[in-house]
């Protein structure tokens, strides 16, 4: 039995997979909370399927590229219930995962200005008016990238899967496929090996937004008696 998890989008999405495919996946209805909502998910859905934790037999966690606290508190999660339940875990990156449900579907469309060579683009919201964006022949392997970019820097008239496009269609002016990342793709895409799986260590791209602030030097003596 697989529990699967993503928190790499504002939005935290959880499934469980029993050797043969989904059983069960859910998604929160709120978004940026996933320190408040990734427990309790977790636990619902394990009730939903009738199992406890002791029936876990491996966990896959997306690795992003996303914000830091959404990747630390899926990522920090993992580990810890890989650790208590002495199960493997396996990280895979988010963008792969939107790759493998795409093609899944049938040949990604290449549409007008398309590529007849089936290569497209998985983008979703990296704020700070930039995209996480990676490359991927038909078959959904990527080619390259992940990186963090302006859309304006890596517009293409390809078929772009995910949020970004439909963000900044000036410069993914052909969307399609799912938005966000899967816990139930996820699951499909680690249990039958169709993406590089990982250790389970965050993909940032960049630093976070919230840093340590550097410690103030001791006022100047002389003119603070002024």
């Amino acid at each position: 039995m697989l529990l699967a998890f993503d928190t790499a989008t504002p939005q935290v999405t959880v499934a469980l997979h029993d050797g043969d495919d989904v059983v069960a996946e859910t998604a929160s209805d709120r978004t940026m909370k996933h320190g408040e909502q990734l427990a309790p998910m977790l636990s619902a859905i394990m009730a939903e399927a009738g199992i406890a934790r002791q029936d876990l037999t491996a966990i896959a966690v997306g690795a992003g590229p996303g914000p830091f606290t959404g990747l630390r508190v899926g990522l920090v999660t993992a580990r810890t219930l890989g650790f208590a339940l002495e199960i493997p875990v396996y990280a895979a990156c988010s963008l792969d995962v939107l790759a493998v449900e795409a093609v899944s579907g049938g040949p990604v469309s290449t549409g007008a200005g398309g590529r007849e060579d089936g290569r497209f683009f998985v983008a979703i919201d990296a704020r700070r008016k930039e995209v996480y964006l990676a490359s991927y022949d038909a078959d959904g392997a990527r080619l390259e990238g992940p990186a963090v970019a302006r859309p304006a820097e890596v517009a293409t008239t390809a078929p772009v899967v995910g949020e970004g496009a439909l963000l900044y269609p000036e410069a993914f002016p052909l969307p399609t496929g799912p938005l966000r990342p899967s816990a139930g793709w996820l699951a499909r895409a680690v249990a039958e090996e169709r993406v590089e799986l990982m250790d389970p260590e965050p993909l940032y791209l960049r630093r976070p937004d919230a840093v340590e602030q550097a410690a103030r030097k001791p006022a100047d003596q002389t003119s603070v008696a002024r």
